[in-house]
Parts: structure tokens; sequence; C-alpha cells
């Protein structure tokens, strides 16, 4: 490989870096989340080759998840790996029992990431560990996507996975390969020579994540070509409007606010999608559970106009109650 390598997935990357340059600032202590797979491993390759021009400090962090015989294997195969190329490397270890869902590896990963994080930036105060780098690609977004809506998500829920999000105060996840289809990181690996370790976990379709990824997806990249990047910039478009929004919500919700909840009657001259989109942010606000889209209409109407007082009981013991012109929230009494 040149020793300054530049090819068009180098260009690409670097020009979203260079559009969103608060993504990952130049100079910033960077931990990589790498499983060894092929997108976290052209997501590796292409920061190694960039940190000449925006100069961070790249770490690397390893789950061994201990879900098949070969994770322990592909642990030391990695890190011998990062070895060759002077790299940190930071390995967590745990088992199948502990982490026997998608839902609690994930929660896992991310624990052991944030402390590997924490402990980075104890030891060097002076350029703290503050943001976490993933290598999910357009096509991670095009199957959240694709998932939420087949669950009735509402708007937030369909346009989840972005560039960035906060894991805690101090640091930041961010997903700067969301512009690379997941085609395009195997390209990548096969042109940079790349080793790629396979989780054989990746295969079993009794993973939601797994049908949707070798069932639909290589459908709709046949009917339709490039369809998973267009999906994921749909996505981001939805984010995008989003945020607006949630920006007009808390702006209604100032306006809509009386005493300690929201004026039932005001609420209501709202029209349908308005009402909704502010009781969302409402629950969002208080950080009590979210709501589907057919939840929220539910609850709209069930508010509505000559409707008598009731409650609602949500997910965790949250409770929402209206009376005559006000609704209010109540959280889980602690013991």
């Amino acid at each position: 490989m040149n020793q300054n390598p530049w090819t068009t997935w180098h260009l690409r990357l670097h020009k979203k870096l260079l559009s969103k340059k608060k993504l990952l600032p130049k100079g910033s202590s960077l931990l990589l989340a790498v499983s060894g797979g092929q997108d976290s491993m052209a997501l590796l390759q292409l920061m190694l080759d960039l940190q000449r021009l925006h100069a961070w400090k790249i770490r690397i962090w390893h789950g061994d998840h201990g879900w098949h015989e070969q994770s322990g294997s592909i642990a030391k195969e990695l890190k011998n790996w990062c070895k060759s190329k002077n790299l940190d490397y930071f390995c967590a270890q745990t088992t199948k029992i502990k982490t026997k869902s998608e839902a609690s590896a994930r929660d896992w990963r991310y624990q052991q990431l944030l402390k590997t994080a924490e402990k980075i930036s104890a030891q060097n105060i002076s350029s703290p560990c503050q943001h976490i780098v993933t290598g999910h690609t357009a096509s991670d977004r095009t199957e959240t996507l694709l998932l939420n809506l087949a669950r009735g998500a509402d708007l937030a829920g369909i346009s989840s996975l972005k560039d960035t999000r906060k894991l805690n105060q101090n640091i930041n996840l961010v997903r700067p390969l969301l512009v690379f289809s997941r085609q395009e990181t195997a390209q990548i690996c096969q042109e940079m020579k790349l080793p790629i370790w396979i989780d054989p976990s990746n295969k079993n379709t009794n993973l939601s994540r797994n049908r949707v990824r070798q069932e639909i997806i290589p459908v709709l990249e046949d009917l339709h070509p490039g369809s998973s990047l267009r999906i994921s910039s749909l996505a981001e478009r939805l984010s995008d409007y989003k945020a607006n929004q949630q920006a007009m919500a808390r702006l209604l919700l100032e306006r809509l606010s009386s005493g300690e909840g929201i004026c039932r009657q005001s609420l209501l001259e709202l029209p349908l999608t308005a009402r909704t989109t502010v009781l969302s942010a409402w629950l969002q606000q208080h950080g009590a559970p979210g709501l589907t889209a057919v939840q929220l209409e539910e609850l709209s109407d069930k508010i509505g106009k000559s409707k008598p007082p009731g409650s609602l009981h949500l997910a965790k013991n949250w409770t929402i109650k209206w009376i005559k012109n006000l609704i209010l929230i109540e959280e889980p009494k602690t013991t």
C-alpha cells in the first residue's frame, strides 16, 4: 500500500469530515470500536490513512462477546494485527449468558466503551477521549429504518441512527461511515487487502437485524441498485425534519404549559399531527418512555373534546393522567 494512500473512498470520507468539522475535530483522541468485520476494518484503515490530515490520536477497542467458539481467537488475531501497526488495543470480554440478546450485547458494548474512554481520559488529562467511533454504514441505517417502520415507530424512531449522539455529558458516539454502504466497505477491504474476521453469529437469522440484512436488503438492492444509500439518505433528511419539528414543539410546549402539566383545551386546538408531536416532545422532556405513532394517536383521541377524565399507564410505571383542562405526567414512585 502507498505510504500516503488516496482513493475516492478517502476523498468521500474526508469531504464529509470537512463539511461537519465538529464531528471529529482536528487533534481529537478517538476510540474506535472494531469488531474485525468488514465495516469496522474499512473504518479503521480509512481513519488511519486520514490521520495525517486530522492529527487524531487513535486507539482500538474490541468486544469479545463469547457468542461462538472463534471469538477468543478473533480477539487475539486482531490484537496481533493492531500490534503490528503500533496501535493501542483494548479488549473487553463477556459471555453468551450475560449478553444473550442483541439489546443486552449492545448495552454491554457501550458500557465497556465508555469505561475504556474514561480510563484513557484519566491517563491523558490534556487530551481526553471524547469521541467513540463506530463503523455503522448506510446499510445499518437502512435496516434500522425498516425495522422501526415495521414496529410502528413514529418519526423519531424511523429517523434514528444519526451521525452523532451523546453517550454521556462528555463523550459522543460518532458514525462517520454512514456515507458508505456495506457493499462498499467490502470493496474497500478488498482493494486495501485488509484482513476480515467474520463473526458466525451474523448468519443467525433468528436475530431480526440479520434477517433483514440477509433476506430483505438483497432483494431491494436487486430491484433498485443503490437503494441502501438512498433509504439511508431519506433517514438523514427525516432526522433534520424531526429536529425542526422538535424545535417547534418545544416552543409550543412553553405556550401550552399550565402549572405542572399541559393545558388540555389549548392542545386540542392543534391539528392531530401537531398534537402528537407535542405529546411526544413532552414525554421526552420528562424522560418518560416513548410511544409509537399509533399509541400517540390513541392518546390524542382519549384526551379529545368531551372525553371523560382518564389515565394511561406507560412502560416502567410511568402514568399520564388527564382531568377537565389539564394533562399530567407522573413519574414512577421510588421505594
